[in-house]
């Protein structure tokens, strides 16, 4: 794994720096496996499963037999909440569950790092400086610099800072363009987006919580 430089570009698509991307979080080997475990495990978790139906005991009424058992040259019935009643119980039918599958941090986390870096292979990973210049909120203007610095944005994943406040007010009702907090990136929302790209506050932010959490791993592996 080898570190990558990338040009930082500014609002008005010129270069303002270079931005390296640490190899072990943008240039690790693509596990398509893993990657589609964590990513049907999220989805998964986001199911409410709250889908109900009543079966012929919580269904109301049936106390009275329809009719009697002999006699009436009709079949014998004991419940009119019988399944194959009109109005009767469900068979088989969902109930309330949860979804939910076990994935471990570490899978998670390296599952995001193969998308990260399966993007950045591709020149899909792009850096800018800011997105709108001054303190005034123009969604004109973000989308203006999104598409300078990256082209086409109608599937585009835009990482933030979380105190990038003038960029989130920008961004936040324009619904092809996704925005994520830096502490929020995930491997669903790389894989469903062609681009990514950062701020350089959201990138520094990204580098520094997944190098702390790598150093924690190894200082408890010790």
């Amino acid at each position: 794994m080898s570190d990558k430089t990338v040009d930082v570009m500014d609002a008005k698509g010129k270069k303002a720096g270079k931005a390296e991307l640490p190899g072990a979080l943008f240039d690790a080997d693509l596990n398509v496996p893993l990657i589609h475990q964590v990513v049907v495990a999220q989805l998964a978790a986001a199911r409410a499963g709250t889908h109900d139906t009543k079966t012929r005991g919580e269904v109301r009424g049936g106390g009275a037999k329809p009719w009697r058992q002999k006699g009436t040259g009709r079949a014998r019935h004991g419940s009119r909440r019988s399944p194959i009643w009109t109005g009767g119980g469900v068979v088989h039918g969902p109930t309330p569950r949860n979804y939910a599958q076990r994935t471990n941090k570490k899978m998670i986390a390296a599952a995001l790092v193969s998308a990260l870096s399966d993007r950045a292979r591709d020149g899909q990973v792009y850096v800018v400086s800011e997105l709108v210049t001054g303190e005034k909120p123009s969604t004109k203007g973000a989308l203006e610099a999104l598409t300078t610095v990256a082209g086409d944005i109608r599937k585009a994943l835009v990482v933030l800072d979380r105190f990038e406040d003038v960029a989130w007010l920008s961004l936040r009702n324009v619904p092809h363009v996704h925005v994520l907090p830096a502490d929020q990136l995930n491997t669903y929302d790389v894989l469903a987006n062609d681009k990514i790209v950062f701020s350089s506050a959201a990138l520094a932010a990204f580098i520094a919580n997944k190098s702390g959490a790598t150093t924690e791993t190894e200082e408890k592996a010790k």
